[in-house]
């Protein structure tokens, strides 16, 4: 792609600033408006400024990622409520000793359960129950939500469904899914353990707080789980307080907590204990078919859509509270982030960075993979992953084939794992890292402001030191 007019570059330049400060400090004293409000901002800028036309802006919004996040919202809701935390929480705590195994366990269970419920799931739905299990020992935030957030970019490296760009990558690749996951499997498995390590030592101090394990009968989880809604088979009460991800403070009116299930015949004829088996054992039921409808390639979206859909279908009541529990702002704010990186790719400079550095990029050498990897980090913080893979991959795929068809796999996987892992190296990285960050800042109860610099601090060393120790181990197993 060529560079566009100097006015374009610099408008487009300008509009993407403004969405970076404004992401970056959501409190900036001369404009306190908020991340969500600063991606809008700077979408209008790009269309005012022409960088981009008003179609093209439409266009540029993703709508399966949007589909995709919304549906994950609605069936998280659902399986908060269906008692998932509470076995999560007697897992993580059984013989548990203390901050640093806690933290172990959360790293571990993030990163192999993004492999397949994609990074953005888990910490859409681990967010709050991760802050709930800090606060009820007494152990501070931070180091927990970086460990959600880092295991989840790194475990779902492992898999096509793992994260978006993941999915992009297999479909212009024609990778099958068992040798994507053997491709990049061990490079995962040795990440995830040299972040927690990296989290142990630069966290170690501060996860000296109360051992005293959860109490395995769910009765301290329900406070998690309550903050989840009114929905599968819970019965709430008129003044239980939505724990809306959107940090929503109303109260339920009685209108909403009308059990109207009990008004079908089928439901009648049943206990009250009954329908919460049948309905918590659905929800468990369609989110396993859901997992293997991603294996076995469905369209992601639609599949978890049609999940969510089907809970609320089964629920048999009025849905309005467990959608009330979707992050609306964070939708709008993606919505705001696609139309600002496509108009930021429209201005020509990541291609023309891309031009410039290709020949020093080759992936025969290790000087040329390091070289791509610098490229590849720098640009997926800059412009995103997702927009440098659609950039890059044709690109690097290309030069590979003229070196041999083992190198277009593995440029391909390299492409993968070094675009999801520079998630990690700052809030802006990923989606993953911002869902987590506006998730903890707007939760209920146990709120947390994860910062851009508190982040960076972990995520710069970690970053580059979990890529480095991937890339010699992506391809080494091959079927």
């Amino acid at each position: 792609m060529a560079l566009a007019s100097v006015a374009k570059v610099v408008l487009g330049s300008l509009a993407f600033g403004v969405f970076w400060v404004l992401a970056v400090f959501p409190s900036v004293p001369f404009m306190p408006i908020g991340r969500t409000a600063g991606a809008l901002l700077s979408a209008v800028l790009m269309i005012v400024f022409h960088v981009i036309s008003p179609d093209d802006a439409y266009a540029s919004v993703d709508l399966p990622i949007l589909g995709l996040l919304f549906a994950t919202m609605v069936v998280g809701s659902y399986l908060k409520n269906a008692g998932m935390f509470k076995h999560l929480g007697t897992l993580l705590a059984w013989r548990s000793q203390g901050g640093r195994d806690l933290l172990c366990r959360v790293c571990v269970v993030t990163a192999l359960a993004s492999a397949l419920f994609t990074n953005d799931t888990c910490c859409v739905v681990l967010t709050e129950f991760v802050l709930e299990l800090a606060a009820e020992r007494n152990l501070p935030a931070k180091p927990f939500l970086l460990a959600l957030a880092s295991s989840a970019n790194i475990g779902s490296s492992a898999t096509p469904i793992g994260n978006p760009q993941n999915l992009v990558i297999a479909f212009n690749s024609k990778i099958p899914f068992p040798k994507f996951l053997l491709g990049i499997l061990p490079a995962m498995l040795a990440g995830m353990a040299v972040n927690m390590v990296m989290l142990l030592c630069m966290y170690w101090k501060d996860l000296d707080g109360s051992s005293s394990p959860i109490d395995v009968d769910g009765k301290r989880m329900e406070a998690v789980e309550e903050g989840a809604g009114a929905h599968a088979g819970v019965e709430p009460s008129p003044k239980l307080q939505l724990g809306s991800t959107n940090g929503g403070s109303g109260y339920m009116s009685p209108l909403m907590t009308e059990n109207i299930s009990t008004k079908h015949p089928w439901f009648m004829q049943c206990t009250e204990e009954r329908r919460k088996l049948f309905l918590k054992s659905f929800a468990y039921i369609v989110t396993v078919g859901m997992v293997i409808a991603y294996m076995v390639g469905l369209n992601m979206s639609w599949t978890a859509i049609t999940t969510a859909i089907a809970l609320v279908v089964v629920d048999f009541r009025d849905s309005e509270p467990c959608l009330n529990t979707v992050s609306y702002s964070l939708l709008v704010f993606f919505s705001g982030m696609f139309i600002t990186v496509s108009g930021f790719n429209k201005t020509g400079l990541p291609a023309a960075i891309w031009n410039f550095m290709a020949p020093y990029s080759k992936v025969n050498s290790v000087g040329g993979i390091s070289v791509l990897s610098i490229i590849i980090l720098l640009l997926s913080n800059l412009a995103s992953n997702v927009p440098t893979v659609l950039l890059m991959g044709g690109e690097v795929a290309s030069a590979a084939a003229l070196i041999s068809p083992a190198a277009v796999v593995r440029s391909w996987l390299l492409l993968a794992w070094v675009s999801t892992v520079a998630g990690n190296l700052s809030l802006l990285g990923s989606a993953a890292n911002l869902i987590v960050c506006e998730q903890a800042r707007r939760a209920t109860r146990n709120a947390y402001d994860l910062t851009f610099w508190q982040h960076i601090v972990f995520g710069v060393p970690s970053t580059l030191i979990v890529t480095a120790i991937g890339i010699p181990l992506i391809g080494k197993i091959n079927i």
